[in-house]
């Protein structure tokens, strides 16, 4: 997969309509990762910081799939956050292929941010990651983030953010907590510091560069996921099948969507007593889809078996992977 560097996007706005990317002068502008183990925040920090939900959140690891970026307009800068999966030991050939998708995002951005939640300490997988990441871009500047500040004491996390100094090798650390809104501003001014000065990539409106479809599938696999543990959410995919007006309800999108899963027990989960959590699944994601849409949905969702998908290469191409 191809991570558009700055002279993809300039080529990209110069065969667009014609936009306003002039910026005054000192104007800092690029591209950030934010990295760390699965589960450390990444995903709702970066919702956080663009003002908006462009990257599903739950509580199993692994949640994030594609690199999305999402866009801080500043009077000052223009940053551009990129959500990537979490590098992880790969145990299925989804996981190789995120992986490497990682690492090219890595080799591509301005700065890398390490993230590590307040709540646990520092240990090899966190070192294994930024030894990954040194190895990967070995030129790329790197900064910590400490995050989850909110769910521990003050004692806490002056001994995570030393740790984590420690562990950067004297980098710059910020203490953060994306729930509660705490030194959001602050993060965003140290970020936009690393920077170099530059134009702006995107239009003043600009928030991500996901397609309608993708940010629809996400907000279904959210939904799906809600309450899932052990490896069952590893499993789901989502894929939308066809999205159309409504052809007997005016200002209705009928769109179809079908969740894949890896063995027939899975659908049975996923369906739940009397088809109870599937219902669910659809209430909650089509309320998500209504407000990102601005419109009024119906939804409907397929359970379908893709047999070993994560591990089948044939699969995983007809799934985007």
């Amino acid at each position: 997969m191809h991570f558009p560097d700055e002279s993809d996007l300039a080529a990209d706005a110069a065969a667009a309509a014609p936009i306003d990317f002039s910026a005054p002068e000192g104007f800092r502008s690029g591209f950030v990762s934010f990295v760390g183990r699965p589960n450390t925040g990444k995903s709702t920090l970066t919702n956080a910081l663009v003002g908006q939900k462009i990257a599903i959140t739950a509580d199993q690891p692994e949640t994030t799939r594609h690199p999305i970026r999402g866009v801080i307009h500043r009077d000052d800068s223009q940053i551009v956050v990129v959500d990537t999966p979490g590098l992880h030991r790969p145990r299925t050939l989804l996981g190789e292929r995120l992986n490497e998708i990682v690492k090219d995002t890595y080799q591509d951005v301005d700065l890398i941010a390490v993230c590590v939640p307040a709540d646990e300490k520092i240990g090899p997988g966190d070192r294994w990651i930024v030894d990954a990441v040194r190895k990967v871009a070995p030129k790329t500047e790197l900064i910590g983030v400490v995050t989850k500040v909110d769910k521990v004491g003050k004692d806490k996390v002056g001994e995570q953010l030393l740790a984590l100094h420690d562990l950067l090798e004297g980098a710059e650390v910020i203490p953060v907590s994306a729930t509660e809104k705490i030194q959001l501003d602050v993060l965003a001014d140290v970020i936009a510091d690393h920077l170099p000065e530059g134009p702006k990539f995107y239009p003043d409106d600009h928030v991500t560069d996901d397609d309608r479809d993708t940010r629809m599938a996400e907000l279904i696999r959210e939904a799906a996921l809600a309450g899932l543990q052990d490896e069952l959410p590893h499993s789901v995919a989502v894929q939308i099948d066809e999205v159309a007006p409504s052809a007997d309800r005016e200002g209705v999108l009928d769109v179809h969507a079908i969740i894949y899963v890896e063995r027939e027990g899975q659908k049975a989960i996923l369906r739940g007593k009397g088809g109870r959590r599937l219902s669910r699944t659809v209430h909650n994601a089509r309320l998500q889809i209504i407000e990102m849409l601005g419109q009024n949905v119906y939804l409907d969702i397929r359970l379908k078996v893709a047999k070993n998908w994560q591990s089948d290469p044939k699969q995983l191409g007809k799934l985007g992977f």
